[in-house]
């Protein structure tokens, strides 16, 4: 299967003390969510400052009975800007899921690419000296457990460990990964909205069938192109965009964002104010930790599973959900998701539909999914 994007980007083979263009790029694949990306580089630089380099191993390297778990965080983006994790979370998440299944792991994995999440499994990889797989289960950032590609291939998310920074862990064995989202989402808000985890323990070979690829290798990729340009005196946000393979759908000022924190999620809205092309015009962007559908002048411009990116005008800076603010000058760029989140099965797990908004499917070119009319 191919990566977020059409275009190739040179592998990986370790991960120094300089997280910069990796936490950029994986900001980017965010689509808005996944957590502070500057909070996740800190951390990252740390671990490897105090433990050495993490090593990187692509996909189609892993043996097929290697014993992969992955780590994120769980929870409320907004949360964590004001609650940060204990280092020590990351590693005891996996300790925890690999006690309950007496197992040892040979390598840790992102489930999913954006914002911090990105970063998270270097911490816990650093400390434990495992190596990092260069892929991720999604492709982008999505708010809930199930929400992966690996569920699609039938691989549980469960036993699946939490960790808190104030010492507490839980480990949940559910009957399928939609219950997995339920009670974790419940522990982790009594735990203080935000909390580490351990889950989706799966096989080399699990990992080959249902992972996106180079994921990391294409975040570090993003953020070096975003920063040569700047150095060129292009326009960044073009660069991205060239990288991506996607389009810049709207151009404007931010003119109101509502956002509050219900059930776990960073939830809202934002209202954006059209500028020299789009003057005139509004682009609406409603968004559960993640974006999830952008409307441009009243109509539907691009749904979830495809991904909704928001940069700054000028920089091309990425722009999390926590982040929007009144008066930010922004360009919301569009781009196609791996085409599993366009099956069928892939729209029911993370289509719009799911989220509750009355519209099918539309791909950042405009098109509708494979099956849907407009």
């Amino acid at each position: 299967m191919s990566t977020t994007t059409a275009a190739p980007a040179a592998p990986l083979t370790t991960i120094g003390t300089d997280c910069s263009a990796l936490a950029r790029g994986a900001a980017i694949l965010g689509t808005g969510g996944g957590g502070d990306p500057y909070i996740g580089r800190l951390l990252a630089e740390a671990a490897v400052r105090e433990h050495g380099p993490v090593d990187v191993v692509q996909v189609e390297d892993l043996p097929d009975d290697a014993v992969v778990l992955s780590v994120a965080m769980i929870g409320a983006p907004t949360v964590m800007v004001e609650k940060l994790p204990s280092s020590a979370q990351f590693a005891e998440a996996v300790r925890s899921l690999a006690a309950y299944l007496g197992i040892s792991p040979t390598h840790l994995a992102c489930i999913e690419v954006g914002g911090v999440n990105s970063t998270t499994p270097i911490v816990a990889a650093a400390e434990l000296g495992l190596p990092l797989v260069d892929g991720d289960g999604m492709g982008r950032a999505f708010p809930e457990v199930q929400m992966v590609l690996p569920t699609l291939s039938g691989v549980r998310a469960t036993p699946m460990a939490l960790a808190d920074e104030k010492g507490n862990t839980a480990v949940f064995d559910t009957v399928d990964n939609r219950w997995a989202e339920r009670l974790a989402r419940t522990a982790t808000v009594e735990m203080g909205c935000s909390a580490i985890t351990a889950q989706y323990a799966m096989s080399g070979a699990e990992v080959k069938e249902s992972f996106v690829r180079g994921s990391l290798s294409l975040s570090v990729r993003l953020g070096e192109t975003l920063v040569a340009a700047r150095q060129r005196n292009d326009d960044p946000v073009e660069a991205v965009v060239e990288v991506l393979g996607g389009t810049v759908v709207f151009e404007g000022k931010v003119a109101d964002v509502e956002r509050k924190t219900v059930t776990g999620f960073a939830r809202g809205t934002a209202r954006v104010t059209g500028t020299g092309r789009d003057a005139g015009q509004e682009a609406v962007l409603r968004f559960q930790n993640e974006h999830l559908l952008v409307e441009v002048a009243g109509e539907v411009r691009t749904t979830a599973p495809d991904l909704i990116v928001t940069l700054d005008a000028e920089t091309g800076e990425p722009i999390t959900t926590e982040g929007l603010r009144f008066g930010a000058r922004v360009r919301i760029v569009t781009a196609p998701a791996d085409d599993r989140w366009h099956t069928a099965a892939g729209l029911t797990l993370a289509g719009p539909r799911y989220f509750g908004y009355d519209t099918v499917a539309i791909r950042h070119d405009g098109t509708t999914s494979e099956g849907e009319t407009r």
